[in-house]
């Protein structure tokens, strides 16, 4: 009965390490810490990102404020496979890519009309906590702008 006992207790170990192991890096929900990150005005703040997966792809959920001060959500559905796939939500993009170049880091396009608006790297921290994003985007006045958010996992 004891070897029993010790071997479903393996089992369930091994089981809960598997589904610790196998969950991706970014899945979750993501607040931004705005006093960690250096986001100049006039250019779109994320304040909540939600990754799902939604069957074989993932689902990106964007809440923020836009350049002009109002209120955004967007949503990307696709894969990490560096292939252009629909956003809606977003009046300054309507197509987003993102290429997983690691475990824990991610490249990221969006165009408008063919035309790449902004690039982004996004990494995860090692122990899962935090996530940074580096973006270079055209801001309001026409001009590159580059800003670093920071997010907590919630």
């Amino acid at each position: 009965m004891k070897g029993k006992t010790v071997l479903l207790g393996l089992v369930v170990c091994l089981a809960a390490a598997a589904v610790c192991f196998a969950a991706d890096a970014f899945t979750g929900t993501w607040k931004l810490n705005e006093a960690k990150s250096k986001i100049p005005p006039g250019v779109q703040k994320n304040l909540t990102a939600t990754y799902e997966d939604v069957g074989d792809s993932v689902k990106v959920t964007l809440d923020g404020i836009g350049a002009d001060g109002k209120p955004t959500h967007d949503v990307w559905t696709g894969k990490y496979d560096g292939k252009d796939y629909p956003v809606t939500g977003n009046p300054s993009s309507d197509m987003r890519s993102y290429k997983k170049i690691d475990a824990h880091t991610l490249e990221a396009t969006a165009k408008k009309d063919d035309k790449v608006v902004l690039a982004a790297k996004i990494s995860v921290s090692a122990d899962g906590k935090t996530r940074t994003v580096v973006v270079t985007q055209t801001g309001a006045d026409g001009k590159k702008v580059t800003s670093t958010a920071v997010y907590d996992k919630q």
